[in-house]
């Protein structure tokens, strides 16, 4: 394979550090990824600022995808992999009981082939859950009064303050992409 290029459907810090870190990692099965350069580029998608469902979110990331290839096509500039990826609530509701995980979904297309992957999810206290969904803003303005601190997102994210940093945003973003990436780095077993 020529020269890896890889499309990411935004510019925000976790999200550029997550896919430069499984660059790296999946340079370890597939040389091709060791010099894989990356463009990120800001799109614009009809996906709600702050998802509430798995099915938002998964939307969410595949839209970024394909408004990142159809962007870049209109600039005239090449990639062989586009990434979209959003992180959001997801709520289920067990014996009348409803729980809200923060989640992160990654989506990966060449074109041809495509693919989604999940990275682990985290209860959110319920009285932070609750601020987000009936007001309406975006998890990141509420955490950031929650934690006293402000412009989390770009850092540890929200992730980082619920875990305490055990995992960040971008190490959430991480496993997702591992996963969604799978059938371009192991296609031998995904072609079959």
């Amino acid at each position: 394979m020529a020269h890896l290029v890889i499309a990411l459907g935004s510019t925000r810090a976790a999200k550029l550090a997550a896919v430069r870190a499984v660059c790296a990692r999946i340079a370890n099965v597939d040389a091709a990824w060791r010099e894989a350069e990356i463009i990120a580029r800001s799109v614009e998608t009809d996906a709600p600022a702050m998802p509430l469902s798995d099915e938002e979110l998964m939307r969410g990331a595949r839209s970024r995808a394909h408004e990142l290839r159809a962007q870049l096509t209109r600039e005239r500039v090449a990639a062989h992999l586009f990434i979209g990826l959003e992180g959001g609530f997801h709520t289920v509701t067990l014996d009348d009981s409803a729980h809200t995980f923060l989640r992160s979904w990654a989506y990966a297309t060449d074109g041809a082939r495509a693919s989604y992957g999940l990275g682990p999810s985290i209860l959110v206290p319920p009285q932070i859950a609750r601020r987000v969904i009936e007001s309406g803003r975006e998890l990141g303005e509420v955490i950031d009064e929650v934690a006293g601190e402000q412009d989390v997102r770009s850092r540890q994210g929200a992730w980082g303050v619920l875990a305490r940093d055990l995992l960040t945003r971008a190490e959430s973003f991480e496993a997702a992409l591992v996963a969604a990436c799978a059938p371009f780095y192991n296609a031998r077993l995904y072609d079959s």
